[in-house]
């Protein structure tokens, strides 16, 4: 289901901004190396020049003057380019620096929309701005394993915290690099505070970074939009509440990863576990990666939703148990 007007639109200033703000910030370093470097300047100037007398040769048709510029005009190139590295600065110091290097912050490479334009729709859509802020400070570089013992073994995984915590993070750096090549799904359990959120934002930040939409919803806010997907659709569904579900739930099916946090958090009844299977379901059909994180013990988990459910997960998932003491416990008391 397509975005509002509105909505483009206001993703499309957020893109202009960007871009403005790009052109500016590479002017101000023009400016400070034609202070530094005056010789650039007339680099730039000649170069300039040449490209116009370039267009008026083509014109022409005089096809030996218009060789013999661009030999001249590729010299000045490499003449700037040489001046640029020699002073101490990156060959792309004059150009403007794009937080999408693939489609130069336009959202669209051609006609298609680009991958952090469909993101972008995404984080609109499903307020991810929280999400967006987490990833930045919980991610595979600030990770640490200090907060996992390794000084006694854990019965239910038949080693330490520490080396458990080390192949469950290997695993998840497992499952990002063969995202695209071997889709598999995860399910990420252990008691509270033991890292399943923080890791769950680490391998939404990768995927993000190699251009995959990613969703990341807790259980309480993955059902409400089914709730009221399920039940608003009043005779004019244009502008109200089951328009703005369904188009939520359109691509909590499509996109490429799904994070479901907290399972297990939410009131349990007969309509959860048959919406939760349809999503999942729906997901394992279209070959769609999902992560799931839950305080709920795998016996918890079997007894809580229904067998079909409890089938599917058991059947397409990974199972990824993090063990230790509470985190949050343990940066409070050291």
């Amino acid at each position: 289901m397509p975005i509002k007007n509105h909505q483009y639109n206001s993703i499309m200033r957020e893109y202009d901004a960007r871009r403005l703000k790009s052109h500016r910030e590479a002017m101000a370093r023009r400016g400070e190396l034609y202070a530094k470097i005056p010789r650039l300047r007339e680099l730039d100037d000649a170069i300039a020049h040449g490209s116009v007398e370039s267009a008026k040769l083509s014109l022409s048709g005089d096809p030996k003057a218009l060789l013999a510029l661009r030999g001249r005009n590729e010299a000045l190139s490499a003449e700037k380019k040489a001046l640029i590295a020699a002073n101490g600065y990156p060959e792309d110091y004059l150009e403007p620096h794009y937080l999408c290097t693939d489609c130069s912050d336009t959202g669209f490479i051609g006609r298609e929309k680009c991958h952090c334009f469909r993101q972008a729709i995404v984080d609109m859509l499903y307020s991810q701005s929280n999400v967006r802020q987490a990833i930045v400070r919980e991610n595979f570089d600030t990770f640490s394993y200090r907060y996992y013992p390794d000084d006694y073994i854990e019965e239910s995984v038949r080693m330490t915290p520490l080396e458990n915590m080390r192949r469950v993070v290997a695993s998840a750096k497992q499952f990002i690099e063969g995202f695209d090549t071997s889709p598999d799904n995860l399910l990420i359990y252990g008691n509270t505070g033991v890292g399943k959120t923080f890791l769950t934002n680490c391998i939404a930040r990768e995927l993000i970074m190699t251009g995959h939409t990613v969703i990341y919803l807790t259980a309480f806010e993955l059902f409400d939009i089914l709730e009221r997907r399920k039940f608003s659709r009043p005779e004019n569904a244009e502008d109200d509440d089951y328009s703005e579900a369904a188009s939520q739930f359109s691509h909590i099916r499509d996109c490429d990863l799904l994070i479901i946090d907290d399972l297990g958090t939410e009131l349990n009844n007969a309509f959860i576990s048959s919406q939760l299977y349809q999503c999942i379901n729906e997901r394992l059909l279209g070959r769609k990666a999902t992560v799931i994180s839950t305080n709920l013990s795998f016996e918890q988990l079997k007894n809580n939703y229904s067998e079909r459910i409890f089938s599917r997960i058991t059947g397409s998932y990974t199972f990824l148990k993090i063990v230790g003491e509470d985190i949050r416990i343990r940066k409070k008391l050291s």
